[in-house]
């Protein structure tokens, strides 16, 4: 039956997710990405850099630091605002973000604005016990820091305190004019980037879907805030585009959801969500959010610097706004791995197929010998493969279990060299999803492949 449990299982036994410091006991909540998954990663941070930064004319990219000057944090309103409510509870010590005690038990209520006190009156009110011992005697909340502290260079003390980002969105507004000027890009235009964040997450779980170590797709669109285009919904629309054209998620599986006034952000002036249905229930997937001219206007107030961008038309200088669409790796990761996970009754059994798109797969296509004593044909055709694509050689076992074992690591594309290779000088093409084989000609194998991968 198709779970987290079954998923989650079937992600660690094929080698794409392996659980951080194994051997040591774990850690708890950090996750290091096998052979498998360090491939998924890969390719679909490439998919989405090629989408919506080489290949769209509007934007640009970058890479920024993780350690930044401390008041960078301090301006953009991290250090001092950036913490969660924390609360125990007396009778069996166990420790809760007290707005998400609330929001659990009432979805529909968004604790997330409410005062640590008005938490406490909800909490007792409507008598929210302790999930674990189901006590109703806790703690007064105190406000726990999300950010990473650490000390850069030789001396600890308050002087040296640097911070690990909580995200990648200062990076980018921080180095708006250095990105500007030396690329002469007018306004509207995008600065993107990929990069490891961290938060000191009270409650992370539910696998990969909420760490304190996790990496970031983010980009910031600058346009002047008299622009009559809609540049909001421009970027919903290619959000969505993205995760059911490109990814091909379907859109009975993923929602947009607008946020009320109550839930924004103090900066944000719009945000609407896309939630996915994980096997653990709808989480919060892709955010696209208008900021506004907050971060540009705390950064060129903090520092003293002008970021502000003069119109070549007007000769006006204006603090561009800004929209954010910001995706967690990991959380994109999960939904495709969620999308993908099939298990299906064939003639012989339960078969386990991951239905990954063709172009992330982490191997395109196997090659298989039937027999050991066809091995350097089958090579031959193995290194020709390789050369082009991601290509994997498997020679162990019978052809009904390598055909499962490549199933279940979502290669689209089998190729079995047999006995009647050497006469007939072709091969066996097997498709995942549907297990129709095909007869093929090596000599025409690479154009056959080219338009199965399309």
């Amino acid at each position: 039956m198709k779970n987290m449990e079954s998923l989650i299982n079937h992600i660690k036994t094929q080698g794409f997710i392996f659980q951080g410091s194994e051997i040591y006991g774990g850690l708890a909540n950090s996750w290091d990405y096998g052979p498998l998954g360090s491939e998924l990663k890969q390719k679909v941070k490439e998919l989405w850099w090629n989408y919506f930064i080489r290949h769209n004319h509007l934007n640009v990219g970058l890479d920024s630091s993780i350690l930044m000057n401390t008041q960078v944090w301090k301006n953009s309103g991290h250090l001092g605002n950036f913490s969660d409510p924390l609360i125990d509870c007396k009778k069996c010590k166990s420790r809760f973000r007290a707005d998400k005690l609330i929001e659990d038990k009432f979805p529909e209520v968004n604790a997330g604005k409410m005062s640590n006190s008005d938490i406490e009156d909800y909490i007792n009110k409507n008598k929210i016990v302790c999930p674990k011992c189901g006590g109703l005697d806790y703690t007064t909340i105190r406000n726990f820091e999300l950010m990473f502290k650490t000390n850069q260079g030789v001396l600890q003390d308050e002087s040296s305190v640097v911070y690990l980002r909580p995200e990648t969105a200062q990076g980018i507004f921080i180095n708006f004019k250095n990105v500007q000027r030396s690329t002469r890009k007018k306004i509207p235009f995008g600065i993107g980037q990929i990069g490891k964040s961290f938060r000191n997450e009270i409650t992370p779980g539910n696998f990969i879907f909420r760490t304190r170590e996790f990496e970031q797709m983010e980009l910031e669109f600058f346009f002047d805030p008299k622009d009559k285009t809609n540049w909001f919904e421009y970027w919903i629309k290619e959000v969505d585009f993205f995760l059911s054209e490109v990814l091909g998620i379907s859109k009975n599986n993923y929602f947009k959801r607008e946020h009320s006034k109550e839930e924004l952000a103090h900066y944000s002036a719009a945000t609407t969500d896309f939630e996915y249905n994980f096997l653990f229930g709808r989480g919060e997937l892709w955010g696209v959010a208008h900021r506004g001219n907050f971060d540009l206007t705390a950064h060129q107030s903090g520092s003293g610097q002008d970021l502000t961008y003069l119109d070549p038309t007007t000769n006006e200088k204006i603090v561009p706004h800004v929209i954010e669409p910001s995706v967690g790796l990991e959380r994109l990761i999960l939904a495709i791995l969620t999308e993908s996970y099939c298990e299906e009754e064939v003639e012989n059994g339960t078969r386990v197929v991951l239905k990954l798109p063709k172009k992330i797969a982490p191997y395109q296509i196997a090659v298989l010998p039937l027999q050991k004593q066809q091995n350097q044909a089958a090579t031959e055709i193995y290194n020709d493969l390789l050369k082009n694509y991601d290509v994997i050689y498997d020679e162990t076992g019978n052809i009904g279990k390598r055909y499962r074992r490549q199933d279940a690591i979502g290669t689209p594309i089998c190729i079995t060299y047999d006995f009647d290779s050497e006469n007939d000088k072709c091969v066996t093409v097997r498709n995942r999803d549907t297990m129709e084989q095909k007869r093929v000609l090596i000599s025409e194998l690479e154009d056959f492949i080219k338009k199965d991968l399309i």
